[in-house]
This record gives C-alpha cells, structure tokens and sequence, in this order.
C-alpha cells in the first residue's frame, strides 16, 4: 500500500471524511498509534466527540467487554436520538441474550461444514463464470474490476441465500453502495449531514431508500411465509428465535437489510482492495501464482491487509480507564480495526502483504467478540475462490486509470477500479 505523508497529531480529525481520501486516514490512524492511542476526537456539535481507539491490545479489550462497551446505544460514530432508535435497532445495536439468540436463526447457515457442503461447488462455478465473463469484456481494452468482478460475485452469492431473482441483483448493489457511501456524492440519494437528511434521521442510514428495501423484502416474506424453504428470507420468516421472543416486522426489515449490506458490500471491497494490494506488491502476486496452495493460507493476510471496515463504535456503560485514559459513562468509544489491523506491536512490517506471515489473527471481522461477522465464514470462502480461480489464468493485470475510493470513514471502499487484463 502506498503510504501518505505522515499527518501532524493536531491535525489528526477522524470525523473529516475528506480527511479519508487517498488513503490519508491510515496516515493519521499511523499516527495515533504512535503517539495517542486512545485519543479524544472532537465532532463538529458543541460538547461531542468520541475516543479513537487505535492499538491492537485496546481494541480487543473494547470488543471483548460488552457490559462495558454496549452496543444498544449504535455502532456507528453518528449520535442516533432515543427516540429514534428503536425503528433503526438491528442485530448490531443489540447485546446480551436478546443478541445471541437473533444470531443463532441463521447461524448454523454460515458455519463452514454447511458452507462447503451447499455452496463451494456452486460458488466455484459462480466464480469461473464472472471471470469468464469479465475476460471477454476486456479484450482489447480496459474493465472496471470492481464492476466487472468484485461487485458481480458477492451479490450473486447472496442472490442465491436470499433465494431472489437474478434479475433483481443490480438494484440489490445499488441499495447497498447507497447505505454504505451515505456520504459519497456518487451514490447517496440523500447526503448525510445534508439538511435533507434532517427530516429521515428517524430511518437507518437517514435516507428514504431504506423504506424501498423494506417494501421489497417484506413482499419476500409475506411470499415465503408458512413454507418450508430454506433459503435466509424464509429462515427469518418462519423460524422462532430460541428466547421464545418471536421477530417483529421491524426486527425482520433490520435483519433483511443488514444481510444486503454485509453479504455484498464488504467482501466486495475487501476483494478489490486485495487485488489492488497485490497488483501494487507484484512480488507477493507471483508467489502465489507459483504455488497456489499457499492461497488458503494467504487469504488471511489478505483480510488484514483489506481492512474493508475502518470502525465500530462502542458506548462507555459506566466510567472506566482505557490505555491510561478517562473514560466517562455515555462516551462514545470508537474501535479502529483498520488500525489494529496495521499495528506494528502485532505484524510486522505492516504496509507489506506477505502471502506467507504465519498466524495473522486479524480484526477484521471483529475478532473473537459477540459480534463477530456473521459471514465471516462466508467471506473467506468467496475470496479463497475467487483468488484460487483468478490468479492461474492471469498472464498479466495493471491499474489502467484513477483508482476512486468510496467518501467514508466507515469504509474503506473502491468504487473504481480500471484494469488492463491479460489472461494467462
């Protein structure tokens, strides 16, 4: 990864997404971790801010401790009003039991025995045929390899554990770029912190759009509901949590959209910002295209090198101490897992993808937290595929254009990518 030029700690500010371009986040998250690893953030509203949580060790101990660190006041930097909370409560803002049970509808879905046994073969075709398909388009020209390949692949998989139309898979990537670059001008109906945003900030993402992915999944499950499918949206319509609190319309609609966000969006970005890595680090790239038994093994360090989620956020229950620091009840206590994920105490040489570090026990997925990444299972195995079916037939692929990434703080996306492809 290319490194920006270091950033001064007073200028560090975690909240300015432009602060985000070029990859001058990862400088400033450099910078904490030298200098102020649990650091006080300061927000643009009066009395507001939140405690930026860089190090690897104070992460863990954030994430680990949810009686300490709940979630149930949201996960994401934005302050959400009481009253407006519970319309926009998902499994994410949920701790305890409640959580735990919400977790176990569809658990057993994304454990590896069943991944591998109903959808590796499936999804290895799914893989060759969007590889295929994205050599053609690129003889003799250039292709957007977030379009053409990273995007393609993932929706398609959940297309499949959704059990929707093929069809209907456009739309599902333009929701979810809306909900994840609700900042971005490219894709944003409405901007947040926009004065138009003001009057949905009682609507997850505060845009109307969400009210169009709840209208499309609960026609799904009105459709599904009684039968005996076994596809996620018939799983949720039908089956009771195990505390005997049976799912609300509003638990269902959170729930359908959280799964059309993170079943696509981040395994999307991690892919491409992988391949990006690898074309940058060309040596590594090779390594594996000369021994691809080490892909299982490299995709690892792929995902810590991706870092597709710079943060979640956490709420302070009650005054603590963190890294030598004050931590009053109601902070907002951000964890960093893009830093963690950098920090030199636990990889070294951490810039530097190395296809062969041996135990990479990453953050990208939340770790070993109660709120680790549902899909995290899932994940691995789409980008295992991908780079298992990608990398042989590569004679050559080169960044041919402006690489764009998403406006966020929240995630480090590509929303463009043009490559120049020569297959092997």
């Amino acid at each position: 990864m290319p490194r920006h030029e270091p950033v001064a700690l007073e200028d560090v500010d975690l909240s300015d997404l432009d602060g985000f371009a070029n990859l001058r986040g990862f400088a400033q998250l450099d910078t904490l971790r030298a200098e102020d690893p649990v650091h006080w953030n300061p927000e643009a509203a009066p009395n507001s801010g939140f405690w930026a949580v860089t190090k690897y060790d104070d992460i863990w101990e954030v994430d680990r401790d949810p009686e300490t660190y709940t979630s149930e006041e949201f996960v994401n930097i934005e302050e959400v009003e009481p009253a407006d909370r519970d319309v926009r409560r998902s499994l994410l803002e949920t701790d305890g039991p409640r959580h735990a049970s919400l977790r176990r509808l569809i658990q057993r879905e994304f454990t590896p025995r069943n991944l591998l046994k109903n959808y590796e073969n499936f999804l290895r075709e799914l893989t060759r045929k969007t590889i295929s398909e994205a050599f053609a388009k690129a003889e003799g020209g250039t292709i957007d390899f977030v379009e053409e390949i990273s995007a393609d692949f993932p929706i398609n998989v959940l297309a499949r554990l959704l059990d929707v139309p093929a069809e209907d898979t456009p739309q599902l990537i333009a929701w979810g770029n809306e909900f994840v670059g609700n900042t971005d001008p490219d894709f944003a109906r409405v901007m947040m912190g926009s004065e138009e945003s003001e009057q949905y900030k009682n609507l997850p993402f505060r845009s109307p759009t969400v009210l169009d992915v709840w209208a499309y999944g609960n026609a799904l499950r009105k459709q599904r509901l009684g039968g005996d499918g076994t596809d996620l949206i018939s799983i949720l319509a039908n089956r009771m949590p195990d505390d005997g609190t049976p799912m609300t319309e509003q638990d269902f609609n959170m729930y359908f959209t959280l799964l059309v966000i993170a079943g696509n969006e981040t395994t999307r970005h991690a892919i491409s910002n992988a391949m990006l890595g690898l074309i940058e680090q060309p040596e590594q790239m090779r390594r594996l295209q000369a021994d691809p038994s080490l892909i299982p093994g490299a995709i690892e360090e792929l995902l810590r090198w991706a870092s597709p989620v710079y943060h979640f956020r956490r709420t302070a229950t009650k005054d603590t101490v963190l890294g030598g620091k004050d931590i009053k009840q109601g902070d907002k206590v951000v964890m960093w897992f893009a830093s963690g994920n950098r920090d030199e105490s636990m990889f070294a040489d951490p810039y530097a993808i190395d296809v062969t570090r041996p135990n990479v026990d990453h953050m990208t997925f939340g770790k070993g937290s109660p709120h680790l990444c549902l899909g995290n299972n899932l994940a691995r195995m789409e980008i295992r595929l991908m780079f298992e079916e990608l990398l042989p037939v590569l004679k050559s692929i080169e960044v041919d254009g402006e690489v764009k990434r998403v406006r966020s703080n929240f995630v480090n996306g590509i929303k463009a990518f043009p490559v120049a492809i020569k297959p092997a």
